[in-house]
């Protein structure tokens, strides 16, 4: 029998919670759950109102992996949805407004990926964000020397500056932004990777040719296109460990020498709420929001 849990008033079906979804440690879907229950309220904050993207993992990340966008069937009544604007014509999509829905989402065993922008502002964004991805054998000790350079031309142009782990191989870079046409970011923000390639020419590639890109850090500003999803923060990964996209000072980045230096488990990430609160809090706060330098108007 599926077990039903009330949460919030709302009545959902958990199922198959002693189901090993990470073989490498044991970590159960129950396990899981568990998980996103205990980082709902700094997981929630980055997920209310941005439609989702959900990468599927229900036997693990050995198994069937699987990106979905559109309302799954079954998908209960009161689980809110968004209409998204694509080139073959509107769609909705999936809010995940409060604990009710998170977990009904996380029975799904799902990444979780969002836009840049917000759904009552489609293609109107709120964040940039760049991917900084290692090419082997460079790691992250390698995107930590480029986030740090990055930090510098962004802090010039009037930008505060937040970083997390990926949860896989390297890290992502977010700046708040007044609203913002998607296409404006997604210039100004290839216009920071040519840079930085130009700047550190044995470091930073910004073509995602994968001749390029053995030893270097590829500076991916693609994201910031209006149709495309980032890893939520606080989003578990599918990856042979239960690993975490993790928000990180840059004191940690500073410091970082070694590349376990900067791999985070479920376990690990409760502790750091307590000690750091969320380092990504700053995102939400519009105080915070910037615009974009005049010359990247143009």
């Amino acid at each position: 029998m599926t077990p039903i849990t009330e949460v919030e008033g709302r009545r959902i079906s958990l199922s198959n919670l002693e189901k090993v979804i990470y073989p490498a440690s044991g970590f159960t879907k129950g396990e899981v759950l568990h998980y996103y229950a205990g980082t709902a309220g700094a997981l929630l904050a980055h997920l209310v109102d941005r439609p989702l993207s959900f990468l599927r993992y229900p036997d693990g990340p050995d198994g069937q992996r699987f990106f979905t966008k559109n309302v799954l069937p079954g998908t209960p009544e009161w689980v809110r949805t968004a209409e998204v604007p694509r080139s073959e014509g509107p769609t909705r999509q999936i809010l995940v407004q409060d604990l009710a829905s998170l977990m009904w989402a996380a029975n799904l065993v799902t990444e979780f990926h969002t836009p840049q922008w917000r759904a009552g502002a489609p293609g109107q964004a709120d964040r940039l964000v760049l991917d900084l991805d290692p090419g082997p054998p460079a790691t992250v000790v390698e995107c930590c020397r480029a986030a740090l350079w990055l930090r510098e031309r962004l802090t010039a142009d009037g930008f505060p500056v937040y970083a997390k782990t990926s949860g896989s191989k390297g890290l992502h870079l977010l700046v708040p932004l007044e609203p913002t046409p998607s296409e404006r970011v997604s210039a100004y923000a290839k216009s920071l990777a040519v840079e930085a390639e130009k700047e550190l020419p044995d470091l930073v590639v910004h073509r995602m040719t994968r001749s390029l890109r053995p030893g270097k850090v590829f500076v991916d500003f693609s994201q910031n296109a209006a149709a495309k999803t980032t890893a939520a923060p606080y989003t578990l990964r599918a990856r042979a460990e239960p690993t975490v996209s993790t928000p990180v000072t840059w004191a940690e980045i500073e410091a970082c020498e070694e590349p376990d230096r900067l791999v985070f488990s479920a376990d690990d990430i409760a502790p750091r709420l307590r000690a750091h609160g969320d380092l990504l809090a700053p995102l939400i706060n519009l105080n915070n929001a910037r615009p974009l330098p005049a010359r990247a108007a143009r």
